[in-house]
């Protein structure tokens, strides 16, 4: 009997197998008759629904049988708004199933689902809906038409990124989000990129990481509809995501995660992360919380208007001075750095702080401060975005060595300049054995690490009207030396917040300021260090040195003594960007002169219209040429320099205004027609653009043209046609030029350039 039995089962499971093999055979035929049924269906769904439910499931089934066959659906398409609208759950999230299996079926039907509207809405609606199921089934379709750029497209146009934000802040408001670092894998030179795991159920995971997927598909102005506080609610979340992120990051750089079995493993990579943390902080107006003005300047230069005074007027930019010195007890109370300080858990014994410090900090690639294409400079820098520190790019690790004055660093790859190092963890403890060898730990772009030195450097950088402070965080043993005497592009406030530190700051070897990114290695060398005059500063915690740019300089610890030995400072480094030296603001005022001093007969001929075209780009370099051996022009432009005092904004004013009358003045009697023109057939010769120096004005329009009137991405006069008319027209381009460097000279008004000066300095600032 028993065996018997067995047989008949056995027969049984062989016919329903055979019977299902047979409904799965699906042809064109069935495709067509599914889609008769489920028309129907849902035609009587309202009148019949427990009925009808059924059948309707069972064509979806059907339909889903016929996608893996690669049938053709078309027509089927149709009805899915209708299917994702269904009240029911089990209708509807098969639905959102089905699009996202024909998501995946081919890029032509991934395109016609996310050229399809109303299938579109439908599916975001789904993302809000209350039953889970059809959530969850909406989120993974979304998930797979973002397979195409196309489809991810498509989806930011029906602000899918909004509802999936919002859905995500909903669901995570009850529950506590924890990060595990679940996997490695290396590449692009060792950079390293981490998977990331969450103790939470499927659906944030799922939501969070479409979320992600759309925003780093986003352009600025798509990033600029997401509603402002949606927007920075989310970047709130994500940075306390990236704090546990970071917390891990060391650890888990060379480990699997233990615990992976209980976590929603996401397909979010750390730097995916990261540069949607990015790309969200664009569209915030501010990172941190500014520090006034008056807070910024008192700090530095004293409480009364005239220290700020007297050190523009005497020691900018000319002489190295001791510009603040304070007393412990006023040092802790009224220094701007007390809440860094606080942030460092400073109570112990150094240099305990620096691993924990060092193993929570990402690589920040540098930006230019003339990079506009923000989302160009992201493309360039994914790769490294959210990984360890980078040496040379984010940390230095290195010492003098006294008696050949020479700079040794701690790490032997170091000595390979070409490849950058990603520091793992056992890189990091050994910074701390590097310390007590006798190294310095040099760390840069403080600015972006700290929100209280960014608070620093953005109010130094609007008290001297310039777009940017970068801050150096540089950690000596006792009895040591860092770097070797050099000299920097620009200028440095070093403010010593723990320990003491002698410095010597040699003359300047060139009456000519350095220029930024211009190579200083022939500015001075040890021989000549050692025959210049020099200064001795002896900085103590809360003094602040101030070292102008061309200084030759360098710094040394001493052994115990009455102090601690070792010592904690920041520089501040304030880079003048050409736009924003004396020469560029002329040359600003030459170009916002031109636009409103066109030649009257400029249209009417046209001779004199590229004669005239002609004697502005000579100008131009006319103006460089006087630049290069005029210290003046090198100089600083503080026309946008904000004291935050009415008195003080006077004074400012009236000496700015001083300074651009007497360079209008030196332009009027230097600037020579011929140096300007061999110039120019220089630059023709070499085939060499003659305004590269000034391509910063390429970037500065005003609607459809640039400042000049003219595109600046072309040349101004075709090179044939200017080659032929520096030859036949040179006396007739002669007499143009000082005609219009005569205008320009009597016309110009500083009050005419200042405001484009100002929108200018904006757009470097943002």
């Amino acid at each position: 009997m028993e065996k018997q039995e067995s047989r008949r089962r056995s027969l049984d499971r062989k016919k329903r197998k055979a019977k299902a093999d047979a409904s799965s055979n699906c042809n064109n035929g069935d495709s067509n008759f599914v889609f008769a049924v489920l028309l129907a269906s849902i035609c009587g769904f309202h009148e019949q629904p427990i009925l009808l439910r059924p059948l309707i499931k069972n064509c979806l089934n059907k339909l889903c049988l016929c996608l893996k066959q690669n049938l053709p659906i078309n027509p089927i398409l149709s009805l899915l708004p209708t299917l994702l609208g269904s009240k029911c759950a089990g209708i509807a999230s098969r639905a959102a199933e089905i699009v996202g299996k024909a998501s995946l079926l081919s890029l032509e039907m991934n395109e016609q689902i996310a050229k399809d509207g109303e299938t579109l809405k439908t599916l975001v609606s789904a993302l809000a809906n209350r039953k889970r199921r059809v959530s969850l089934a909406a989120c993974n379709a979304v998930l797979d038409l973002c397979t195409t750029s196309i489809g991810r497209q498509s989806l930011l146009d029906f602000s899918t990124l909004e509802a999936l934000i919002v859905g995500f802040l909903q669901v995570t408001k009850s529950s506590r989000t924890t990060v595990s670092l679940y996997s490695v894998s290396v590449y692009d030179q060792s950079v390293t990129c981490l998977d990331m795991g969450f103790r939470e159920d499927e659906l944030p995971v799922l939501l969070l990481n479409v979320a992600i997927n759309l925003i780093n598909t986003c352009n600025i102005q798509q990033l600029v509809k997401i509603p402002r506080d949606t927007s920075e609610a989310l970047l709130n979340l994500l940075n306390k995501l990236w704090a546990q992120v970071c917390c891990q990051i060391g650890f888990h750089i060379s480990m699997k995660c233990s615990e992976e079995g209980h976590f929603n493993v996401s397909d979010i990579k750390i730097k995916d992360l990261a540069e949607s943390i990015f790309r969200l902080s664009t569209n915030v107006d501010q990172l941190f919380t500014p520090l006034k003005l008056e807070v910024v300047k008192g700090s530095i230069f004293g409480c009364i208007d005239s220290g700020f005074e007297d050190f523009i007027l005497h020691q900018w930019e000319a002489l190295p001075c001791l510009v603040r010195r304070l007393s412990g007890a006023s040092f802790e109370r009224d220094d701007i750095f007390s809440l860094f300080l606080q942030s460092l858990n400073s109570t112990q014994t150094y240099p305990s702080f620096l691993s924990s410090m060092l193993g929570n900090m990402v690589s920040c690639p540098p930006i230019a401060s003339d990079e506009f294409d923000i989302l160009g400079f992201l493309k360039e820098a994914r790769c490294t975005l959210g990984c360890p520190l980078i040496y040379g790019d984010d940390i230095r690790v290195l010492r003098t060595e006294r008696h050949s004055n020479s700079e040794k660093h701690f790490f032997h790859f170091a000595s390979d300049s070409k490849s950058s190092r990603v520091l793992n963890i056992d890189d990091t403890l050994k910074c701390e054995e590097a310390y007590k060898e006798g190294y310095t730990v040099a760390l840069r772009g403080m600015e972006f690490r700290f929100a209280h030195i960014a608070a620093i450097a953005d109010g130094l950088a609007s008290l001297f009207g310039q777009p940017s402070v970068g801050a150096n965080m540089y950690l000596t043993p006792q009895n040591s030396q860092g770097l070797a005497c050099h000299s920097d592009d620009h200028c440095v406030f070093v403010c010593q917040l723990f320990g003491t530190k002698q410095w010597k700051v040699f003359s300047q070897p060139n009456v000519q300021l350095p220029r930024l990114y211009d190579p200083l290695n022939s500015l001075h060398s040890e021989a000549d260090s050692s025959e210049a005059g020099y200064r001795l500063f002896s900085l103590r915690e809360g003094d602040i040195l101030y070292i102008p740019r061309g200084f030759p300089h360098e710094a040394y610890t001493h052994s115990g003594g009455d102090s601690a030995g070792f010592s904690l400072h920041i520089t501040l480094g304030i880079e003048v960007e050409p736009p924003f030296e004396w020469e560029g603001f002329v040359h600003l005022a030459l170009s916002v002169w031109n636009t409103r001093h066109k030649q009257p007969c400029y249209a009417s001929d046209c001779s004199s219209g590229i004669f005239w075209d002609i004697s502005m780009v000579l100008l131009h370099l006319a103006i460089g040429l006087i630049g290069n051996s005029d210290p003046t022009f090198r100089k600083a432009c503080l026309v946008a320099a904000n004291s935050a005092s009415s008195n003080s904004n006077d004074w400012i004013a009236l000496n700015q205004r001083t300074i651009f009358c007497s360079l209008i003045d030196k332009i009027n009697t230097e600037s020579k027609f011929l140096e300007a023109l061999r110039s120019l057939e220089v630059a023709i010769e070499k085939n060499e653009d003659p305004l590269d120096r000034i391509k910063w004005l390429w970037s500065f329009n005003l609607g459809d043209k640039s400042i000049d009137g003219h595109s600046w991405n072309r040349p101004l006069v075709e090179t044939e046609n200017l080659c032929k008319s520096l030859i036949q027209y040179k006396c007739e381009i002669e007499a143009s030029f000082i005609k219009v460097k005569s205008r320009f000279c009597c016309e110009v008004l500083f009050d005419d350039v200042k405001p484009s000066y100002t929108m200018l300095l904006e757009k470097y600032r943002k």
